[in-house]
């Protein structure tokens, strides 16, 4: 039985930046406080291709990893070995919405940035595999439904560790306030209304910067969650800071306040480092230093920390003059846009 609608399929989905409230969307904080977080998709994304095959079997291709596996067309493989994005979307999608029966298909994505971005690319790329599937199938997923089963896919099928902001920030796009509400009773998305010319000076502000070092997310979420597990005083008062500043910093950008932003972003910084070990290092450090030097009036590690992309906001008259010193310290820095639109897929003729 083939269901497929279109036979070669692609989709995106953007990545985001965390600017505030990052770690309050880890279910073992949120189901008993609540969180709450603040981010905005930007001009870097997650692709998904599919191209349903005359025969033979399956393959799944991440060509910016470089690394290609090949299986016979059966549902019968373990989802946690290889490419486990790829094989938990497929073999998912084949149970629930072709009846259980495999399709010789190729699949093949990349992503903008080097893995261990801390830009929530893994998640992005579970939302461009979904939507891909669902344009494909004509399923009628919202941005809701295809958030929750990207969170499902990843936390629950998979066991990854993370929170729940990336899936619902690629699925929806633009600048959002995201609620998490106790008890895992819902998620509830908010698009901010920004005026043009806050989004411009925003964006004139905004530096990110690859340091060089793919982090793992998962230990140090680990010891987060441990904390709060253990009732740790230092992670849940860090946390329920860092909960307020998402607050706060929403209340600056709808002020037009980018300047206050910054001074927000400061302080979370220093709090997020209290939630657990290695969330700096010795490389982001250095380059922090460097952009406070150079124009920077705050920056962070983007996502859980550990290595990854740095975010800034700076003087957009010292941006270019940052942008360079950040290069010259051995960073990868540049400016960088933001989006508004969430995952979408398109048929190829």
């Amino acid at each position: 039985m083939i269901r497929f609608f279109a036979t070669n399929v692609r989709a995106r989905a953007p990545l985001r930046l965390g600017l505030g409230g990052g770690g309050t969307d880890l279910a073992a904080y949120s189901d008993v406080h609540g969180g709450v977080v603040l981010n905005a998709t930007i001009d870097r994304y997650a692709y998904a291709h599919l191209t349903l095959e005359s025969g033979g079997g399956i393959s799944f291709k991440a060509d910016d990893l470089g690394s290609e596996e090949h299986l016979p067309l059966s549902l019968d493989f373990d989802i946690h070995d290889g490419l486990v994005l790829h094989r938990a979307v497929y073999r998912h999608m084949m149970i629930e919405h072709n009846g259980g029966q495999p399709l010789p298909m190729t699949i093949t994505t990349t992503i903008d940035v080097p893995a261990g971005s801390g830009l929530g690319a893994s998640s992005a790329l579970t939302v461009a595999l979904i939507e891909a599937f669902a344009h494909a199938l004509q399923l009628p997923l919202g941005p809701y439904e295809i958030a929750r089963l990207a969170f499902d896919i990843e936390r629950r099928q998979l066991g990854m560790a993370g929170g729940m902001q990336d899936q619902y920030a690629a699925a929806f796009g633009g600048f959002n306030f995201i609620e998490f509400l106790v008890g895992g009773a819902g998620v509830i998305v908010n698009p901010l209304r920004l005026r043009r010319d806050v989004l411009n000076e925003f964006e004139s502000a905004l530096v990110i910067c690859f340091s060089g070092q793919s982090r793992q997310s998962a230990d140090i979420i680990r010891q987060q969650v441990g904390g709060i597990d253990r009732m740790d005083d230092a992670t849940l008062a860090a946390l329920h800071r860092i909960k307020d500043h998402a607050h706060a910093m929403k209340a600056c950008i709808l002020g037009a306040d980018i300047k206050g932003m910054a001074a927000i972003l400061r302080q979370s910084w220093q709090f997020k480092k209290q939630t657990a070990a290695a969330i700096s290092t010795g490389t982001v450090d250095q380059l922090l230093d460097v952009a406070m030097a150079n124009g920077a009036w705050a920056g962070k590690v983007s996502g859980a920390g550990g290595g990854g992309f740095i975010m800034l906001l700076a003087d957009p008259e010292q941006r270019l003059r940052l942008i360079r010193a950040l290069n010259a310290a051995g960073g990868q820095a540049s400016a960088v846009k933001l989006t508004f639109d969430g995952a979408e897929a398109w048929s190829v003729p």
